[in-house]
């Protein structure tokens, strides 16, 4: 569309009337093109190069109506004038629903013509706010699908680099697991034993997002009986035979699911060395939600504290637990009133416990 010298299309079969027009809209800025009929003024248009359409409804072949159902099938079709002599305003209407700009009426001596100008630049203006508007909306559209692309893009690379990753820590935590069996000593081997099990609990976390639908968060209950089972298979003799779990399906974010796993693993480790020096009994790891509080226990029936502190303990897992802790903003808790160790963390849902007033806070 050229707005400077826009070209009309006149289809009326009036021949007198179609020179009026040109002479009257090209004074006014216009470029004219007259079409006989609406079979010529289609074919016209299907050239190119046409701006506007004034169109009569009372022509041989194909009428006004007619004729504005064919032209409003084209592609991009320009806007239309319905201009008749007709004083049946159903024609008007019908026009009107079929897609024309404006209508108006027209007489024998060009009169109009000045009418015609003013519908015509209103119907051109309206166009390009109408094309304006459908490329904006275009835009939104291609920007809204670039979108979508790039972050289904950004989503498989994270599955990727979470896969790559928890393979990576698996390898990791194999190859500690050779070395354990391959030691003599029994200080080295537990020192091992212990690092393949923290290896272990992060690698879980990056082998559930890579499986999940969500790479934003852990369900804890699946997670937990995933880490668990590790750990069974990695137990010697049937030491955890009895390790049991009660986890409600929360959904937690992965980092804070880190701090979990190495917590429960730390805890349930110290529960199979300690507890039940004559051999194997239940520990029981229990997870549920208070409110905008997650609380977290692992408990034996062993000894408790009528057992003397084991030499051979250096104090590492117990400075893990109060790491990984101080991370999850929890408080840690010895039950006294269990027979046996029962260790309960209380802690936040969310990252920020500032933000919620009703949880906890470390002490």
């Amino acid at each position: 569309m050229n707005p400077a010298t826009p070209t009309l299309l006149y289809i009326d079969d009036d021949a007198g009337l179609a020179r009026l027009v040109d002479r009257g809209l090209t004074r006014l800025g216009f470029k004219v093109v007259h079409a006989a009929s609406g079979t010529q003024g289609l074919d016209r248009l299907a050239q190119g190069g046409i701006d506007v359409v004034a169109l009569d409804q009372y022509m041989p072949g194909l009428d006004g109506l007619e004729t504005l159902e064919r032209i409003m099938a084209v592609p991009n079709a320009p806007p239309v004038v319905f201009v008749t002599a007709a004083q049946d305003s159903s024609i008007a209407v019908t026009a009107l629903k079929a897609g024309a700009a404006d209508y108006l009426m027209k007489d024998v001596h060009g009169d109009f013509i000045p009418l015609l100008q003013v519908a015509v630049d209103g119907a051109l203006r309206q166009a390009r706010i109408q094309k304006a508007r459908d490329d904006a909306e275009a835009e939104v559209h291609a920007s809204r699908d670039r979108f979508a692309a790039l972050a289904a893009e950004r989503e498989m690379l994270l599955r990727e680099v979470n896969h790559r990753v928890g393979n990576s820590l698996q390898i990791i935590a194999s190859l500690l697991h050779l070395q354990a069996n391959s030691s003599t000593q029994d200080d080295v081997k537990a020192a091992l034993t212990n690092a393949m099990g923290r290896v272990a609990a992060v690698a879980q976390v990056h082998r559930r997002l890579y499986t999940s639908h969500d790479l934003k968060s852990v369900l804890l209950n699946q997670y937990l009986d995933a880490l668990l089972e590790d750990l069974r298979r990695s137990a010697e003799g049937n030491r955890m035979s009895r390790l049991t779990l009660a986890a409600e399906p929360i959904e937690i974010d992965p980092d804070r699911a880190v701090a979990i796993g190495i917590i429960v693993n730390e805890l349930v480790m110290n529960a199979v060395k300690y507890a039940y020096p004559d051999g194997a009994g239940p520990i029981h790891v229990v997870l549920n939600a208070q409110d905008d509080n997650l609380v977290l226990s692992i408990a034996d029936d062993g000894v408790g504290l009528n057992v003397r502190t084991d030499p051979r303990s250096t104090g590492m897992g117990q400075r893990i637990v109060s790491a990984m802790a101080s991370k999850l903003d929890a408080s840690v808790e010895r039950d006294s009133a269990h027979a046996g160790t029962r260790i309960v963390l209380r802690f936040c849902r969310v990252d920020k416990p500032a933000a919620k007033p009703g949880c906890v806070e470390a002490s």
